[in-house]
């Protein structure tokens, strides 16, 4: 499989997770023609407020060649990490630790890691990168900071749709709003010079301590002729409960090196 889209299904694996309740969140949907600074603010107040959070999923990994499923154990503290285990039959693959400053993770299969900021993965990624809009991203928050003078909403059926007023070049993007509960229903990305797209669709939202969390997430990416799928479905979620993040990298693995 190509390096960087494999490192692009790695870090969508990273940064898409999220959580799972046992109670349907279902709005009035009374809400209609709002502004996008009302629309916005709707969202903003739907974010979950929590200190930490600690859950269970199961991420199905398809890449047309190879279709795997993979436990992943969670652990969040708000605002300051995000540490993520991946295993199969109690066997650990991968352990990947986020912070404000640093992403780091490793494989076991390959024996190798990474280690850097931020910054390497944005240049790749052509877009800037940081941990609140990993964070967002796991929250079912928007990344991208909109604003009256650029970006214009549209309401379609049961969503509001947002999008640049002028798309920038080679840069097209836009997201879907659940008109019920104002989180991200759906998001897309693509740069056509390099023919890369990414796209993401949440399935429906659950209720935990008050706050809205996705129960699932399908994430697709391509680049050129490799495809990637993965889907991450929530199986159990602890909020507020005591964390700790273990970390370390195995001597002798071989540092990963993304290529531009």
């Amino acid at each position: 499989m190509h390096k960087q889209v494999y490192i692009l299904a790695v870090t969508a694996v990273l940064l898409l997770t999220s959580c799972k309740g046992t109670k349907s969140v279902v709005g009035n949907g009374s809400h209609s023609n709002l502004g996008l600074s009302q629309v916005m603010q709707l969202h903003q107040q739907a974010e979950p407020n929590f200190n930490t959070l600690a859950s269970r999923v199961q991420v199905v990994y398809d890449d047309g060649e190879k279709n795997q499923s993979i436990t992943v154990s969670l652990r969040m503290e708000k605002n300051e990490t995000i540490w993520i285990k991946a295993s199969i039959l109690g066997i650990t693959l991968a352990k990947a630790i986020i912070t404000p400053e640093r992403v780091s993770y490793y494989e076991t299969i390959s024996n190798t890691y990474f280690d850097g900021d931020f910054s390497l993965i944005s240049d790749w990624l052509g877009t800037d990168l940081d941990f609140e809009q990993v964070q967002a991203i796991l929250l079912g928050q928007s990344i991208f900071s909109f604003k009256d003078g650029k970006y214009e909403v549209s309401n379609t059926q049961n969503s509001y749709k947002i999008q640049p007023k002028k798309q920038p070049y080679n840069f097209i993007h836009s997201l879907f709003l659940n008109a019920e509960n104002f989180k991200v229903a759906s998001g897309s990305l693509s740069q056509p010079n390099e023919d890369r797209l990414f796209s993401l669709r949440y399935g429906e939202y659950q209720m935990v301590d008050g706050g809205f969390y996705p129960s699932d997430i399908t994430i697709d990416a391509s680049e050129k002729d490799e495809k990637t799928k993965i889907s991450v479905t929530y199986k159990k979620i602890d909020v507020n409960a005591p964390v700790s993040f273990p970390f370390s990298i195995p001597e002798g693995y071989e540092q990963i090196r993304l290529s531009k």
